[in-house]
């Protein structure tokens, strides 16, 4: 036989959520420029370019927002590789950006804000779910294509990262935010032959850094349960 085509090539793309960001007031930060990692978000950070040292990473790319260029950057450089930006793999829109964001506590008390919670299936209150399925299958896509043959990491946020996996695995897109499988600094990894998804995976390489309230399908605590962004 002779050698496999294009389009037979197996290339890998990992979809990473970035570490924790210093974020004492409790803001919904949303797109906003200006938030950075915490110090242990760096360590998170450090933790996944450590686990991923041995793979064939051929292609950084990150959002533009800090967090996540600052997530991106020991992965990069860890390669002998700059970090490329799309701002395909941004944080969705949400009209609370800015505010604190709670019952009782936050936005949701103001009955101002309620007519942006009628419709949890578009959503009203933030950019439609297929909007955000959309771009991040085109970001996916240009990663692989920058990777063939080899591996991509692409530093997003949680809620972009699980929508265009739930479509991936053909899952209803609205949902629960709690039950989001996408912790700090988790991966969520694509396998392509060609232009075709195989399978998806899901990793925690840094998960004994994150503070067990913010792991997936974790128990509220009080002080403690608000996600102020991602």
């Amino acid at each position: 036989m002779g050698d496999m085509s294009s389009s037979e090539d197996i290339t890998v793309v990992h979809l990473m959520r970035h570490g924790e960001v210093e974020n004492p007031e409790g803001i919904l930060y949303g797109q906003l420029p200006g938030y950075h990692l915490s110090e242990l978000g760096r360590r998170m950070a450090d933790r996944v370019a450590e686990h991923l040292a041995g793979r064939d990473i051929a292609h950084v790319v990150s959002s533009p927002l800090e967090r996540a260029q600052e997530t991106a950057s020991p992965i990069a450089e860890a390669h002998g590789l700059g970090v490329a930006t799309d701002d395909r793999l941004i944080e969705a829109g949400n009209v609370f950006q800015g505010k604190t964001f709670g019952v009782g506590d936050g936005a949701l008390r103001r009955p101002a804000n309620w007519r942006h919670l009628t419709n949890p299936f578009r959503p009203s209150w933030g950019e439609p779910y297929a909007a955000q399925v959309a771009r991040m299958t085109a970001a996916l896509g240009a990663a692989r294509d920058a990777a063939r043959g080899h591996e991509a990491v692409c530093v997003s946020h949680q809620l972009p990262i699980w929508i265009v996996r739930s479509f991936v695995e053909r899952r209803r897109l609205w949902h629960d935010p709690r039950r989001r499988q996408c912790t700090l600094a988790s991966l969520t990894t694509f396998t392509y032959q060609g232009d075709r998804i195989l399978s998806v995976g899901y990793s925690e390489p840094a998960r004994d850094l994150v503070p067990a309230h913010l792991l997936a399908g974790a128990k509220p605590v009080k002080g403690k349960s608000k996600a102020f962004g991602a």
